[in-house]
């Protein structure tokens, strides 16, 4: 079997989270205080208590989901002895997710990668004045069908398509009335369904310019050493170990599609036949049958999922 972990984007975080993992691993425990001095708040006690509407605000969201990845791979490291190079062949990760690939891949220090995803879900808010943007999900269309409604409905505004998730799970991201015109085309080239997303500002479109921007900035401030393994970027959907690459790749992911699809493909297509999504939620695991038959996932979230992961290693 030849496996990639994966690690969930924005959109999988929920009140709780983590806090098995912190009350019964120590090691665990140490990932998320080490994030709370590296931002200096108590985001874990976020992460457990809530509210929600302040754990899903972007700029806790993003290094929270990244807190609870990174201590899911540190806890298979340190206490069940499984190295990220001898368990994978590859890592990737949903937007923000790449953030928490490169981090467990040891291309970015826990500490930096905190700081850096808070910065990014601040840039990604200033971008757009709240109200300006949306995101919306079209369900039943392939992405090249969503490509045409949403060029269709930008009518002089932005509306692009955003992630490329699934087979019939394309998210488009923009002005909000071109978003909401490209809903009602949608409907008339026969999607099932197009929902709006209940995000802040419009991702990975070109209105996230100033956030790309920063990002410029603080990437080129920041060390990136070689990952133990490649990781499929979003932007490029194939295998990079180039720390200069994955620099300027994660500067043009603020502003590109996430080609999630073709990233699974890709992997598939080198070999890997299972997925282990390591942080909160099974969003990932739930569409590797949409995207690929030939392939399996499973998800690591408490210590009893990493227990068992860990002995089918030893088995």
């Amino acid at each position: 079997m030849t496996r990639a972990f994966v690690f969930p984007g924005q959109g999988s975080q929920i009140v709780g989270m983590g806090k098995e993992l912190h009350d019964n691993m120590p090691v665990a425990a140490q990932v998320f205080e080490e994030i709370n001095d590296a931002l200096g708040q108590n985001l874990s006690g976020i992460m457990f208590d809530g509210p929600q509407e302040d754990l899903t605000l972007t700029h806790n969201a993003q290094p929270a989901l990244m807190a609870v990845s990174l201590a899911v791979i540190k806890v298979l490291e340190k206490d069940f002895e499984v190295k990220l190079e001898d368990a994978a062949a590859f890592v990737a990760g949903h937007s923000l997710g790449e953030y928490s690939a490169l981090a467990a891949a040891g291309a970015i220090g826990l500490a930096d990668t905190a700081r850096l995803l808070k910065l990014r879900g601040e840039a990604m808010q200033r971008a757009v004045p709240v109200g300006e943007g949306a995101m919306a999900a079209l369900l039943g269309l392939n992405f090249d069908v969503a490509e045409k409604v949403a060029l269709e409905a930008a009518q002089g505004e932005v509306c692009a398509a955003a992630n490329d998730n699934a087979d019939g799970q394309v998210v488009i991201s923009g002005h909000k009335a071109a978003v909401e015109r490209a809903i009602e085309i949608a409907k008339e080239n026969g999607a099932k369904r197009g929902v709006l997303l209940p995000v802040s500002a419009p991702f990975h479109c070109s209105l996230m310019q100033p956030a790309a921007d920063e990002m410029a900035a603080a990437l080129a401030e920041t060390t990136i050493l070689t990952p133990v393994v490649p990781v499929v970027t979003n932007v490029t959907a194939s295998p990079e170990s180039d720390p200069e690459k994955i620099r300027q790749f994660l500067v043009e992911q603020v502003t590109g599609r996430v080609r999630w699809r073709e990233t699974v493909l890709k992997m598939n297509e080198l070999g890997v036949d299972s997925l282990v999504e390591a942080g909160a939620g099974k969003v990932l695991t739930g569409m590797v049958r949409r995207i690929c038959r030939d392939m399996t996932g499973q998800a690591l979230q408490t210590p009893t999922d990493i227990e068992a992961f860990a002995a089918t290693l030893k088995a």
